[in-house]
């Protein structure tokens, strides 16, 4: 295990991590995709130019956060993140630019393997980070769950759930407002 030099405390980055999972429990979002750059950054550590393959952040009510990104920028995550190797994920380079296989497809089986699949997502959809391609392959694996947007009135459209009739999620807020606190 590499020992990364941080830009903030681990106390800091707790209190970044509980200040987003309290707006994810109140607006019922269960697993939390960050797929920008800063947010990852802000709520990990994470410092990499590797913004243009798929990569994301994966936050749930509990427990460490995950890093998801490609096998070689695994490399930067374990020199730049807060949390231990086990919590970073990569795909194989096979995914990458590939329209056979997509990072998202990929990334939809660790979500079910880990029991994941049943659970209220958020995701960042007013984000350039984030594609059409992305959701839709998240969409297609994982039809059980709810996705909320976070930005704009996604509103879960077609799910039963309590976060269904909520005009305006707000954790992603918080992350985009996240240098100014």
């Amino acid at each position: 295990m590499v020992n990364p030099e941080l830009h903030f405390t681990r106390a800091e980055y707790a209190a970044r991590l509980a200040k987003v999972r309290s707006t994810m429990d109140a607006d019922g979002i269960e697993l939390l995709i960050v797929t920008d750059p800063s947010n990852m950054a802000w709520l990990t550590g994470y410092d990499g130019w590797s913004f243009y393959v798929h990569q994301c952040v994966l936050l749930t009510l509990d427990g460490e956060p995950l890093w998801y990104g490609r096998r070689q920028d695994a490399n930067g995550a374990v020199r730049t993140v807060f949390m231990a190797d086990e919590c970073i994920l990569s795909y194989p380079d096979r995914y990458v630019q590939s329209f056979d296989c997509r990072p998202m497809d990929y990334l939809s089986k660790i979500i079910a393997d880990r029991g994941w699949g049943k659970r209220t997502i958020g995701v960042e959809m007013d984000n350039y980070y984030f594609s059409a391609a992305a959701y839709q392959s998240l969409r297609h694996h994982l039809p059980i769950f709810g996705f909320g947007s976070g930005t704009h009135d996604d509103g879960l459209h077609g799910v039963e759930h309590p976060a269904r009739d909520r005009r305006h999620l707000s954790v992603l807020v918080l992350l985009a407002g996240h240098l100014h606190a």
